[in-house]
């Protein structure tokens, strides 16, 4: 960065712990000293309220725009900041922002009026959003920002002029830099949403683009191989069962065997970071909840229908949240690709009931229909299917690094910006190039 951009002629040390050396001529200043609070003239709203009040008007949260109502508050420029529930320690995210015009904040986010005469409002945002916020927080269970607290935000601090420069250019690097990350992103959606249709098109009409077609007999279904059969789910698996729960009392970290939450299940795997251990007197208790290699493991609570296949080291483990489908005569990972397709996760849908958390039942599972194949084709859709989501998934995950790679660039430029560490004061935009004659 520094190849870019070079570093101030002078330094000196701020004299703060933690904030290290600053250019010679910037300074220190408290965010008190610079800006104004409005907190109290916020009026926060319930659902009901904002219901009645609909319109254009963003109406603002801890962190972001939480609906829209058809009056405002405010009708300036303006710094928010996040109060409690912000992502303080998500150093890619961004706690305070700019806004300028009408808005309606609620009592989660605080409202800062800049001193226009002394500090720049971007500039004021930007390193707001470089602030170790470990030194400031409050809070046990959720963290907060208290008044006092945020009041004594140490800043740097230089001319209203070099203030202004900083904020041009970190507008103007930042766009673009959410410019790529924004493609980056839109590639992963895409992604997910070929890899999707590749699944649902296997599993429902199956690899051979030649093989007769007949109508399934379910309408959302359509047409199907002419040689597959219609079942439901008790017609093709009769062991069908729910994870037992047990006492978190109980959970221990390094004996016994694995507990498995729901939560834990993923689209064909398991996340084991969160999973606990519990005794193996509490494990043979569990014996009805205990996996074996091949079983078929659905998100029951939180995620509904989800799907995994218990992998060989997963044998014996406990779950808790989920439909297990034992395995049976079909192939569990064409099974688990079922689910995992618009063919389960629809029918999960129409069942899943749960205004917090939503959830479905064993009785309604076995009733789900599925168009089901032969065995070996069963075992061929099975392993296309894992060939084609190594490819996608490689593509997604080197799209996701990309984005992870140009988060860690903004949020890198931006602290070099406003704490002094290179100078962009001969910074000029770039003109737009014209667009080249056509003969």
């Amino acid at each position: 960065m520094s190849g870019r951009h070079p570093p101030y002629p002078a330094y000196r040390q701020s004299e703060v712990d933690g904030l290290g050396e600053i250019p010679e001529d910037w300074s220190l200043t408290r965010l008190k000293f610079v800006s104004q609070c409005l907190d109290g003239q916020r009026v926060p709203l319930n659902a009901t309220e904002r219901g009645e009040m609909e319109g254009d008007i963003p109406y603002w949260g801890a962190s972001k725009v939480v609906g829209h109502v058809n009056a405002h508050i405010f009708d300036e420029e303006l710094v928010l900041l996040g109060e409690d529930g912000a992502p303080f320690f998500e150093p890619h995210r961004d706690v305070a922002f700019f806004v300028s015009g009408k808005i309606w904040p609620n009592n989660h986010v605080h409202v800062l009026r800049p001193n226009l005469s002394r500090i720049e409002p971007r500039f004021l945002t930007y390193g707001l959003n470089c602030t170790p916020y470990h030194l400031h927080i409050t809070g046990s269970t959720r963290d907060k920002l208290n008044q006092s607290d945020m009041n004594e935000i140490v800043l740097r601090w230089c001319r209203l002029e070099e203030q202004n420069q900083i904020a041009n250019f970190l507008d103007h690097e930042t766009a673009k830099i959410d410019a790529l990350i924004e493609k980056q992103r839109q590639l992963i959606a895409l992604l997910k949403e070929k890899r999707q249709a590749v699944i649902s098109h296997a599993v429902t009409k199956g690899l051979n683009p030649d093989a007769p077609m007949r109508d399934s007999g379910v309408e959302w279904l359509g047409e199907v191989p002419a040689h597959w059969v219609t079942k439901r789910l008790k017609h093709i698996s009769p062991k069908i069962g729910v994870g037992l729960v047990i006492n978190p009392s109980t959970y221990t970290r390094d004996e016994g065997t694995y507990f498995i939450f729901g939560g834990d299940v993923k689209e064909h795997g398991f996340d084991l970071a969160n999973a606990r251990r519990i005794s193996q007197e509490d494990s043979d208790r569990l014996t009805p909840s205990r996996l074996s290699e091949g079983d078929i493991v659905s998100v029951r609570v939180g995620d509904p229908g989800v799907t995994a296949v218990v992998p060989p080291d997963l044998e014996g483990a406990n779950c808790a949240s989920v439909i297990i489908v034992r395995r049976g005569e079909f192939d569990s990972h064409w099974f688990c690709s079922v689910m995992n397709s618009w063919v389960g996760r629809q029918q999960v849908g129409l069942v899943a009931y749960g205004a917090a958390q939503k959830q479905f039942n064993v009785s309604d599972a076995v009733e789900f229909v599925f168009p089901v194949p032969p065995p070996d084709e069963q075992q061929a859709i099975a392993k296309f299917i894992s060939e084609q989501l190594e490819k996608f998934d490689a593509l997604s995950s080197s799209a996701t690094r990309a984005v992870a790679l140009l988060q860690e660039r903004r949020t890198a430029l931006i602290s070099a910006a406003v704490t002094g560490k290179i100078d962009v004061r001969n910074w000029q935009a770039p003109s737009s190039q014209p667009e080249p004659a056509h003969a």
